[in-house]
């Protein structure tokens, strides 16, 4: 921990820290209006964004990814060399890529990581002994061995065809393990890696982690080492009942078809079975999951005691066994159980538990309510936290288990980093480590001396530094200052405040917090609003964090940015969530309407002037919103929306709804099929045509009943873009299309 210290000293000579924060520092005289092609072309206007920040094991280096400022979203590997001051790239990803095209299966696993945007390097892992790391790029894996002349000595360790998926590099050091084929392959660094699972046909993935679980439950990997390396958890995944979607990937040029196992609301899932071997594949014993197979595999963990933890859950998600498992036998207890915190709710997954030393945990549940902090022993429960609002991330803890640090909402608007001065006396008050003003998420290393932090509000763009335990800044790692350099500057004289405040639900009690940002508005005049919304559960939109430059150009084209977070939303508590329970689209509308008729109170609002717009779940409530409320909002922007919940995932859609099978009026309600002819304002309907989440068929089932009933409306449709219809150049053409749209039907500012 000395080297880590040192190493962020050192770090302070390299990127001074200074006293002020340089929020909005700089003083324009002049400005320029911001263009959609300006807002998503290179260098971003966010400026620097660092991913995947880490020290080494030995503390000598700090590596990040780093974008380009020609490429906004091409990210290379670089570190700081505390004995050199010096910042260098280590492995440049035009110079070592082969661009090859990635497999199928790769693309799409990095569509539910959210990074199927990102060129480049988008993950990396250091060895146990800080020499080198294992870099993935463009399907094959390389080891940059660390502290050449030039950064960084580069090895090939994969030259195939296919795609290795899920790299791992083993707790050692030792092996290199990754999927291809359908199968585990492991090998010795610097020898030929081979399969350690059997290859079974189309239908059978050994060390995958299945698609509920990469889209819904945050699992993107299906095997786990244990800490040191003669053993490894694999899963293995039989997709033959799952359900067939054929998505036809509808591109520019041509249509590609797959045929891709997506188990749908109600039917079957896949059936997955865990086993622990040895790394050569020997020793397979298979582990007791219990009788019951229609079950998720939540979670999987290596203990410092050599157990394994399996965390069960039911499919209705209203249950959740933690198994301890033995790795010799694959023999299982139930350990303990966590249920719903309500009669009609659900179990929220989380990864904010960490096993300590002696087989003891510290775990978050909402079992009293709002997601707190407990210490389990193995017999008895202590609650470590009792905060008012949501502990909503597990930062770390110290080595001696003396001190807790965790991430929780203050104020609604605001996360703040907190330490717990000792976890088993939680009546001790807790420390708040960050400033206010600014919205904050936090990692630490694994002895919890170090944080590194990042921070943001709506006037200063993310930034990181490194932390000691106490909260003192050590060194920026990404000051981000908004300085003549800064990519922002020539807009920073336009950038206009956001104000936030409450309104009441459509209960009449619950306070609903709003966020607006107006343009500089003349006396007199009234105004259209661009009303953004999600509405569903997950997200919270509302909150004092950097949102990027596109509400600024919304603004700078006389529009108010309007944006409301209604019941259901995350970070305000179970009692806040459960009005969703089998009753999606009811509750939001509701509230929604609660935002469009304040908004109409406002002498600088047009009333005839509020459009929606809003993408996925957002998409789906501009419908049900247009339906209900016919003339409330002038015009509606639905894009890639869920149009029927039978058609969208068991894990998420029964979490909220329950099985289709058993409330089939639930879903029927819930759908914003029969009632599609009641839209009579303007509409536009957007979707990418290879969507492999939100499939196409939702939008051409309303596309088709609107047509039926002869309802006017527009669309505009991308092929070969997924869910996420994003890129430099497609872009500013979807964000021209709504606003050509929104002009088109006199949704427009005041002369």
């Amino acid at each position: 921990m000395r080297l880590l210290l040192a190493a962020a000293a050192s770090l302070a000579f390299a990127t001074p820290a200074h006293a002020d924060d340089h929020t909005m520092t700089v003083e324009q005289d002049t400005s320029a209006d911001l263009t959609f092609e300006r807002v998503f072309a290179s260098p971003s206007l966010d400026g620097a964004s660092p991913r995947q920040a880490k020290l080494s094991p030995d503390g000598r280096y700090l590596t990040l990814l780093r974008n380009r400022e020609d490429d906004r979203e091409r990210y290379d590997l670089w570190g700081y060399d505390r004995e050199s001051g010096a910042w260098t790239m280590l492995v440049d990803s035009e110079k070592l890529g082969s661009g090859r095209e990635l497999s199928e299966d790769e693309k799409m696993q990095r569509e539910r990581a959210r990074v199927g945007n990102l060129k480049g390097i988008i993950s990396y892992q250091w060895t146990a002994d800080g020499s080198g790391v294992l870099v993935p790029l463009d399907g094959d894996l390389y080891l940059a061995k660390i502290g050449g002349p030039d950064g960084a000595s580069v090895t090939r360790l994969t030259d195939t065809e296919e795609s290795e998926l899920n790299p791992v590099l083993s707790d050692t050091g030792k092996y290199v393990s990754f999927i291809r084929d359908r199968q585990l392959w492991v090998g010795e660094i610097g020898k030929d890696a081979a399969p350690i699972t059997p290859k079974e046909g189309d239908t059978i993935r050994w060390g995958e982690a299945e698609f509920v679980a990469q889209e819904e439950m945050g699992r993107m990997t299906g095997y786990w080492w244990n800490p040191d390396d003669t053993r490894i958890a694999v899963q293995r995944t039989d997709e033959e009942g799952v359900g067939v979607v054929t998505r036809a990937a509808i591109g520019a040029t041509g249509t590609k078809v797959f045929d891709q196992r997506y188990p749908v609301a109600g039917s079957d899932n896949a059936i997955v079975d865990l086993f622990v071997m040895d790394p050569d594949g020997g020793n397979r014993v298979k582990v007791d999951l219990g009788e019951e197979t229609d079950i998720y595999l939540a979670r999987v963990d290596w203990a410092p005691d050599g157990m394994l933890y399996v965390q069960r859950q039911n499919r209705e998600q209203t249950v959740l066994d933690m198994l301890k498992v033995d790795p010799a036998t694959g023999a299982s207890e139930i350990w303990f159980t966590e249920k719903a915190a309500a009669e009609d709710y659900w179990i929220n997954l989380s990864d904010n538990y960490k096993f300590l030393e002696g087989g003891e945990l510290i775990w978050w549940s909402e079992r009293s309510g709002v997601g707190q902090l407990y210490h389990f022993n193995g017999s008895k429960w202590t609650q470590l936290t009792k905060d008012d609002e949501p502990v909503t991330e597990l930062v770390g803890v110290d080595g001696r288990y003396a001190a807790v640090y965790y991430e929780a909402v203050e104020g609604v608007l605001e996360k703040h980093i907190y330490v717990a001065s000792t976890v088993f006396s939680p009546d001790e008050p807790r420390l708040r480590l960050t400033e206010p003003g600014f919205t904050h998420s936090a990692k630490m290393d694994k002895a919890a001396q170090t944080l590194l932090i990042t921070r943001s509000n709506h006037s200063q763009p993310a930034q990181t530094y490194l932390a000691d335990e106490s909260g003192n800044r050590l060194a920026w790692v990404e000051e981000n200052a908004l300085n003549a350099d800064h990519p922002y500057a020539s807009h920073l004289a336009s950038h206009r405040p956001a104000q936030f405040g409450t309104i009441k639900a459509a209960d009449g009690e619950t306070d609903l917090y709003w966020k607006m940002v107006t343009p500089e508005m003349e006396p007199g005049k009234k105004y259209p609003v661009f009303y953004y919304h999600y509405s569903g559960p997950g997200p919270q939109i509302v909150h004092n964090g950097w949102d990027g430059a596109l509400q600024q150009a919304v603004v700078d084209a006389g529009y108010i940015w309007f944006e409301l977070d209604n019941r259901g939303s995350a970070n305000r508590g179970v009692a806040f969530e459960q009005p969703l329970y089998h009753a999606m689209g009811g509750v939001e509308v509701d509230d929604q309407r609660e935002g469009a008729n304040y908004l109409k109170t406002l002498d600088f609002v047009d009333p005839d002037k509020v459009a929606l717009y809003g993408w996925s779940y957002g998409g789906y409530m501009t419908l049900k919103q247009m339906q209900a409320d016919p003339g409330l909002y002038a015009a509606g922007i639905s894009g890639a929306p869920v149009t029927k919940w039978e058609l969208y995932d068991t894990h998420y859609t029964e979490r909220f709804m329950g099985d289709p099978n058993l409330v089939p009026d639930a879903y029927e309600k819930a759908s914003a099929i029969p009632d599609a002819a009641k839209i009579s304002d303007p509409l536009l309907l957007i979707h990418g045509m290879a969507d492999d989440n939100v499939v196409f068929e939702n939008s051409s089932e309303l596309i088709s009943v609107l047509q039926e009933g002869n309802i006017p409306f527009e669309m505009m449709l991308y092929p070969g873009y997924t869910h996420r219809v994003s890129g430099e150049n497609i872009s500013p053409h979807m964000w021209n299309t709504i606003f050509a749209f929104l002009e088109r039907h006199g949704v427009t500012p005041p002369e």
